[in-house]
């Protein structure tokens, strides 16, 4: 968070010094502000890794969408055909994430996807109940919840 903070500092910066406040040139100060930020990073210790969570997040956006246009596809084909191939449950998926930060982030993203819903965390924190529309096989859509933690659990590491 530091890192982000800075770069959004260093791209203001450079909004102000250039005199063009255009999204363009905030832009071209957000990856400048990056390029200076990974050559700092070996010299100040709270940057460390900062370089690798742009393309670790760029990586986990393009999974997250196209997860989000199956998902939508396939809760589309429920809604528009006559025959309806859902079959809700409720689930207790057990969290790897520990920070408040990385549980609001897993449980936020989950949300988000069509056909599933997170509805509460257990009081220990460390298991998340999700409703999902379609639960046909619950191991399988575990390995799916599971892949997109450890996506997102990347990109905070």
């Amino acid at each position: 968070m530091i890192g982000l903070f800075w770069n959004l500092l260093l791209a203001l910066a450079w909004v102000t010094l250039t005199g063009s406040v255009t999204a363009m040139n905030l832009l071209a100060g957000l990856a400048f502000g990056y390029l200076a930020l990974m050559v700092l990073q070996r010299h100040v210790p709270a940057l460390h890794g900062y370089s690798r969570k742009i393309p670790r997040f760029a990586a986990f956006l393009v999974y997250f969408l196209k997860e989000l246009i199956k998902s939508n596809l396939k809760v589309a084909y429920d809604i528009a055909t006559p025959v309806w191939h859902m079959k809700p449950g409720v689930i207790a998926f057990p969290l790897v994430a520990r920070t408040d930060m990385e549980i609001l982030f897993v449980s936020s993203v989950i949300s988000l996807t069509p056909g599933t819903l997170s509805l509460d965390i257990s009081d220990d924190r460390k298991t998340l109940f999700i409703h999902a529309m379609f639960l046909q096989d619950e191991e399988q859509l575990r390995a799916e919840l599971r892949e997109l933690e450890r996506r997102i659990l990347k990109v905070f590491h």
